[in-house]
């Protein structure tokens, strides 16, 4: 957008148009065509919302909800949620429900968190969907389901929420709400491993390294443990520590199993811990 275009966009904005009001919102929020300013983007959205217009209502709580822009208030973060939830904006109703299930903001309510959730999910939105599962194969808010679970983790699975795609991945490995699949876990870790959800990379590697769905191989076992290890994940770190320590996949070395290790350990892994203190009785240098 030129300066003329931005021009004429904003005038149109100060004219009073919520629409113009709420995507010059955006553009600050976003730096597009605008040097990123987050309290002019509140401005914006303020005046859109005022207005009755839904997405600046949702967006005024987000960033009240996170403080960017403004005070953090959890308080006026669901007051612009509700008003925006309240004319059907999906992404408000997944937002109040999160309000409610953390209790920031109103008390704590899981069955008004259901509700919100509900709500988005049947909409289509993913990321309430899989809240939705959540609370159905946990029993919190709504009576334990896991058939129930299933069916709305698939849907936003589907949809490519890589949340979603590692609960499904579960479901299908206990055999809860589903038949027992090793080959279907392997489907759906993969494909949130590939969006780089560093757990179910973990779960990838263990599948890979006791052929569990998929021939064993411990060379894609090492690969899928180091991408989950390299984001901290503490079990994945482990067991790439376990894969160098019996030299499985990668050249047998102690000196990178205790770096796995320790980095594990320090994360709170009792089993690291204990590998520590038997791989320094076979090489003290590593340790001092």
């Amino acid at each position: 957008m030129n300066k003329d275009d931005f021009e004429e966009y904003k005038k149109m904005a100060e004219s009073g148009d919520a629409v113009k009001q709420f995507e010059l919102g955006m553009m600050y929020h976003d730096g597009e065509g605008v040097p990123q300013d987050h309290a002019e983007a509140v401005r914006w959205y303020q005046k859109a919302a005022d207005q009755g217009d839904a997405r600046a209502q949702n967006n005024l709580g987000l960033v009240y909800d996170n403080g960017i822009g403004v005070p953090q208030d959890y308080s006026e973060a669901v007051k612009w949620y509700r008003l925006s939830a309240e004319q059907g904006c999906a992404y408000a109703q997944f937002n109040l429900g999160l309000m409610y299930s953390n209790g920031r903001g109103v008390p704590q309510d899981h069955a008004e968190a259901v509700r919100w959730y509900q709500k988005a999910a049947d909409q289509g939105d993913a990321r309430a969907q899989n809240n939705l599962g959540l609370v159905y194969d946990n029993g919190i808010g709504a009576p334990r389901d896991h058939a129930e679970a299933v069916k709305w983790y698939r849907l936003s699975a589907e949809q490519g929420y890589a949340d979603a795609q590692y609960n499904l991945g579960l479901m299908c490995i206990k055999g809860r709400g589903v038949p027992q699949s090793d080959a279907e876990a392997v489907k759906w870790y993969q494909k949130a491993a590939e969006q780089g959800h560093a757990t179910s990379q973990c779960n990838l590697g263990g599948m890979y390294s006791n052929g569990r769905g998929v021939p064993q191989s411990d060379a894609e076992a090492v690969k899928w443990y180091r991408l989950s290890a390299e984001q901290g994940c503490a079990y994945a770190q482990f067991n790439l520590g376990l894969m160098y320590d019996d030299g499985r996949g990668v050249p047998q070395s102690d000196a990178e199993a205790v770096k796995w290790y320790r980095l594990s350990a320090e994360q709170g892994c009792v089993d690291a811990q204990c590998n520590l203190v038997v791989i320094s009785e076979k090489n003290k240098s590593y340790f001092g």
